[in-house]
């Protein structure tokens, strides 16, 4: 269903009235951010179907409010996939949304994040204009990256009609490995295999495990399984594994305690312990912390290494700031955004920094 008109028009009365809307889907991801305060809701959870799917030249576009799984099943039908692998977190979660919210999955170390698959974007921007940025294909950019900017930006700067994104085969074998060792001895052990080419194309590490998720052609998986060790888990039991990590249903998620993302790089060294318990995935680069007993330390460890924390999934009320303060220089580069896409401000406002 195309309610691209509709949608426009909402924009432009909001915009000629100053009222402030909150931009809404199929609402999966609203537990993620600022709250919005807004007078209104501009609901894309009806802008749907998918416009143009081209296997062979690997690419899919889709209204924003299209839900991952009618996305998944059509790229099945030939093989192919999304290969940020996104996390859904809900039945109807929308490509939209998860532009919206930068999130990725397991593989997105080994295959890309989800700004580095967005070849084209449609928007309405805080005036209610009609954009188009991108294409079809990734080298087609002239100047400022706008499509790929839209992923991350809580709507903060635009309303995203369409999105294009890059697809790819699925792997023909998938295998996985588990090897029982310590969050340094599994650091260690990875930044060995970065080295040099590995089929490892998720990994993370969980109650003195650490799991390797193996994708490719059978010889080269069962080399580098019999090579390094371990134990190779039954098809379903490793795929469920993968699943339960992207989706945050292991025992590890379950709880009301505040939930913390450090975002690191690939060197950082292991967390003190006293910053609570934790799971790491992306190799050590995303790692989750639970019971976090002081936040203000935790971002000062995390700034120090070059990374930032954030609070991913926090308790009704909380005090603590959800996103890591930007430095000034950064924070104006956002406000400038801001004001080129959203003069009024009236498009989620303050659901990503305050005054943004």
């Amino acid at each position: 269903m195309d309610c691209s008109a509709a949608l426009r028009e909402q924009l432009r009365e909001a915009c000629a009235k100053g009222q402030k809307l909150e931009i809404r889907g199929s609402g999966s991801k609203t537990f993620y951010g600022r709250p919005v305060r807004a007078e209104g809701i501009v609901d894309v959870h009806e802008h749907v179907g998918i416009l143009a799917y081209e296997p062979s030249e690997l690419f899919l576009t889709a209204r924003a409010g299209t839900p991952l799984r009618e996305i998944d099943a059509a790229l099945a039908e030939r093989g192919q996939m999304l290969p940020f692998e996104p996390p859904r977190f809900g039945a109807q979660a929308s490509i939209g949304g998860t532009v919206a919210c930068g999130f990725s999955g397991p593989r997105r170390p080994y295959a890309g994040a989800v700004k580095d698959h967005i070849l084209g974007v449609r928007i309405l921007n805080g005036l209610g204009e009609d954009l188009h940025f991108g294409g079809t294909v990734l080298k087609n950019v002239a100047g400022y990256d706008v499509a790929r900017l839209m992923a991350g930006s809580l709507g903060s700067l635009a309303l995203i009609l369409e999105v294009t994104v890059k697809v790819l085969p699925r792997p023909t074998l998938e295998r996985t490995l588990v090897q029982e060792c310590s969050a340094d001895q599994a650091l260690q052990k990875l930044r060995r295999w970065m080295m040099r080419s590995t089929p490892i194309s998720a990994s993370a590490h969980y109650q003195d495990t650490l799991y390797l998720r193996l994708s490719g052609q059978e010889h080269r998986v069962r080399n580098f399984a019999e090579q390094s060790g371990g134990e190779i888990l039954d098809d379903d039991r490793g795929a469920r594994f993968w699943e339960d990590l992207r989706e945050q249903g292991l025992d590890f998620f379950c709880g009301d305690a505040p939930l913390w993302r450090l975002s690191l790089p690939a060197a950082a060294p292991q967390q003190p312990a006293d910053f609570g318990a934790s799971l790491w995935e992306w190799g050590g680069q995303q790692r989750w912390l639970r019971a976090v007993p002081d936040p203000l330390a935790l971002r000062h460890w995390a700034q120090s290494q070059g990374g930032h924390a954030t609070l991913f999934r926090a308790t009704p009320g909380a005090a603590v700031e959800i996103f890591q303060e930007l430095p000034p220089p950064l924070f104006a580069l956002h406000q400038r955004l801001k004001a080129a896409f959203d003069p009024k401000g009236i498009l989620n406002p303050g659901r990503l920094y305050a005054g943004l």
